[in-house]
């Protein structure tokens, strides 16, 4: 039977591969997420001006805030990957490829992050995923309110304020730190 020897090289870049399979199935998932959000908010309010029932926009906040979440963990864990990329993968494969240094190993993970427009777009997205994901909800509280309802759906429309402006935080936040 014969040996079969696998290389640190060879793991690293099979981990390369694997991780980047991962991240590029997140970044369709998460982008679907967009067209999933927009998709529910027509449904929703579609369904309460047919129904002539403002409370049925009550359903748009939770809805939003799950879909939200989930694209923001999508987008961190996105953004995870390039991270470990960058700063562990890429460096420990230049080292075995050049053990003397001067060698960067997936050049593309550091050089796409020094597009002087890389601010612009990540300021425009911001725009978008706090519009998606927290002014369409926040309008359709307001529209409930201005609707005259009294009671528990009140109570619970306030509820569901604190938490789209508690992912309208996250997503500020995220966008920070990346």
């Amino acid at each position: 039977m014969p040996e079969h020897d696998v290389t640190v090289g060879q793991l690293l870049l099979a981990e390369y591969q694997s991780i980047k399979d991962e991240q590029k199935a997140r970044i369709g998932f998460r982008d679907n997420l967009l067209y999933v959000t927009l998709g529910v908010v027509a449904a929703v309010i579609a369904a309460a001006a047919q129904a002539k029932q403002a409370s049925m926009l009550l359903a748009l906040p939770p809805v939003c805030v799950v879909l939200g979440w989930t694209y923001l963990m999508n987008d961190q864990k996105i953004s995870a990957i390039g991270s470990y990329v960058r700063d562990d993968l890429g460096p420990q494969l230049a080292a075995l490829a050049q053990p003397g240094g001067g060698f960067q190993a997936f050049g593309w993970e550091t050089a796409h992050r020094g597009d002087r427009r890389r601010g612009s777009r990540k300021a425009v997205q911001i725009v978008v995923d706090l519009t998606a994901f927290c002014a369409v909800p926040l309008a359709a509280l307001v529209v409930f309110w201005v609707d005259g309802q009294s009671g528990l759906l009140v109570a619970i429309s306030l509820l569901e304020t604190l938490a789209v402006a508690g992912l309208a935080w996250q997503v500020v936040w995220y966008a920070k730190a990346t």
